[in-house]
């Protein structure tokens, strides 16, 4: 439940000042409105494409020293930065504070490889399927969060707000995590030696890939959603909030979902829960090209998110049956560095695609790069898996 709480947070943390960022820029003394999107795409991007390039470090820690320190580490440092985000008095602060957020991240590596370590085999879908909904909950639904308090107490609310729940995570952490960890005493491996021991380096190859495809579309939307859904408000009143409920509306599906589709994975096979996903995402980011108002947009973002919260859980437990233990941190780690370059990646992406050809056009891209990640994942995971059940590395992914 702590670790639930703390990648919930975590997530909010890192998601929550996407809606408030210009908001922020502007408040620090930057009112062109070029230099404002400027400034607030690099305090955005900045923080995940640092976060990609750590995560693999703080995996290999969490294999090497456990993964209640990294835990810790990670919590109490995010207090510290995020709440010290909110006395920032300019842009340059405030982006070298985001960057020192990249930095210190790895609460949700350590989680996942503490849960993936210590589930049985039989409920490690199910476990993990619980685990994602906070993480992927918390980065969609920060937006609103961070929409709903910027109205009330302003911009810098949302950085003090979230710090002291940080401090609560810390605290209660350190409290009732319970990990049995025995550190081994053998020489820590390089990458190319774990990639050597490995035993279907494909598969995890295309985790990864699946893994960033997935980001990037959720996030595709977050550079336009609020000019799409001033386009199709009546009244342009409360765009900034609407917006946030356009975009969480993923994240309470998620909610919904995660854990049913995760136990579903056990039961059928991760391969058919992921390919099924893929196929269902795809087809619902079509309709959203085509709505009238704000509402049947949040409705089809929830239908989506319906689909897409059996990918996460379904990915990790793959990556988790295909890690030799000794290594499962640094695995992880790499496959949340793809989540973060896809979540950085999806908020480029779609604002180019929307400013070259308009913002219905990101909807079709998208949905074009989920169906061909499903053929993908179609003929190097599910036909060979298919073939392969009895593989001694994956006794249950049938």
């Amino acid at each position: 439940m702590v670790c639930w709480v703390g990648m919930f947070i975590t997530a909010i943390g890192m998601s929550q000042i996407a809606p408030i960022l210009p908001l922020y820029v502007n408040h620090l003394g930057v009112h062109n409105t070029n230099s404002i999107e400027q400034i607030s795409g690099i305090a955005f991007g900045v923080t995940f494409i640092v976060s990609a390039i750590f995560s693999p470090i703080w995996g290999k820690a969490a294999d090497k020293f456990g993964r209640k320190p990294m835990l810790l580490r990670a919590s109490l440092g995010m207090s510290i930065v995020i709440g010290s985000t909110g006395f920032a008095t300019n842009i340059y602060q405030l982006i070298g504070l985001r960057l020192l957020q990249g930095v210190i991240t790895g609460y949700t590596t350590a989680c996942i490889t503490l849960i993936a370590t210590q589930a049985d085999k039989e409920h490690a879908g199910w476990a993990l399927g619980t685990l994602s909904t906070a993480s992927v909950s918390g980065a969609l639904l920060g937006p609103i969060i961070g929409g709903f308090i910027d109205e009330v107490i302003g911009p810098q609310g949302v950085f003090f707000i979230t710090g002291s729940l940080m401090v609560v995570v810390f605290i209660a952490t350190l409290i009732f995590v319970k990990e049995d960890f025995k550190r081994s005493d053998k020489k820590v491996m390089s990458a190319k030696e774990i990639w050597s021991i490995l035993p279907d380096k494909g598969i995890l190859i295309t985790m990864f890939i699946t893994a960033f495809v997935l980001q990037l579309a959720l996030y595709s939307i977050e550079p336009i959603v609020t000019v799409y859904i001033k386009q199709l408000s009546h009244d342009g009143s409360h765009v900034a909030l609407i917006s946030g409920l356009a975009f969480s509306a993923s994240g309470l599906a998620s909610i919904i979902s995660a854990p049913r589709l995760g136990r579903l994975s056990d039961k059928i096979g991760a391969r058919k829960v992921i390919l099924g996903s893929l196929i269902a995402a795809g087809v619902f980011f079509i309709p959203q090209a085509f709505v009238k108002s704000p509402w049947q947009l949040m409705g089809l973002r929830f239908l989506l998110g319906l689909a897409t919260a059996g990918l996460i859980p379904s990915v990790n437990t793959l990556v988790k049956k295909l890690s030799p233990e000794a290594v499962t941190g640094r695995i992880f780690g790499y496959s949340m560095s793809a989540q973060y370059l896809g979540t950085f990646a999806g908020s480029v992406f779609g604002g180019q695609i929307s400013s070259h050809f308009g913002i219905r056009s990101v909807f079709f891209v998208t949905s074009t790069l989920l169906l061909l990640n499903a053929l993908w994942v179609y003929e190097t995971v599910y036909k060979r898996l298919a073939k392969e059940y009895n593989n001694k590395y994956l006794p249950k992914c049938s």
